[in-house]
């Protein structure tokens, strides 16, 4: 009756993003992925800090996903050029070093994946088109 989730938190959450995710421009879809990797990252490094092992692995597992199935897929290699390559290589650098995080608990590397992505985040915010639905 309540589908997969039996917390309405949760359901009523997952509903929120998948309207967003509906009604997304390309460019406002690239920014819920860096927000979602965001998010994912800063639970990952409460769980550290709770030393809850398999929810920190989940949530590390979920920024590793969409940074190397969101936001490196949907770089555009052969339009990009030089820029695309870079960034795929740094989101490349970026999963393996919340791998490292993930084995060592390391929390000074999710600070630095976090970082990484909020600049990048922060510059993808900046080159908004001015056209609505773009």
């Amino acid at each position: 009756m309540f589908g997969k989730s039996l917390n309405p938190l949760s359901a009523y959450a997952e509903a929120g993003i998948a309207a967003k995710v509906q009604a997304a421009s390309p460019h406002q879809l690239i920014l819920l992925l860096f927000d979602g990797a965001a998010t994912a990252i800063a639970v990952a490094r409460l769980h550290i800090e709770q030393n809850d092992v398999a929810q920190k692995g989940k949530h590390i597992s979920q920024a590793i996903d969409i940074i190397s199935n969101g936001l490196r897929v949907s770089l555009d290699m052969e339009a990009g050029g030089q820029l695309a390559e870079q960034l795929s290589a740094l989101y490349d650098y970026m999963c393996r070093r919340l791998i490292a995080a993930n084995i060592g608990n390391d929390v000074v590397a999710l600070d630095e994946v976090a970082h990484l992505l909020d600049e990048i985040h922060s510059a993808w915010k900046e080159i908004a088109p001015t056209h609505p639905g773009a």
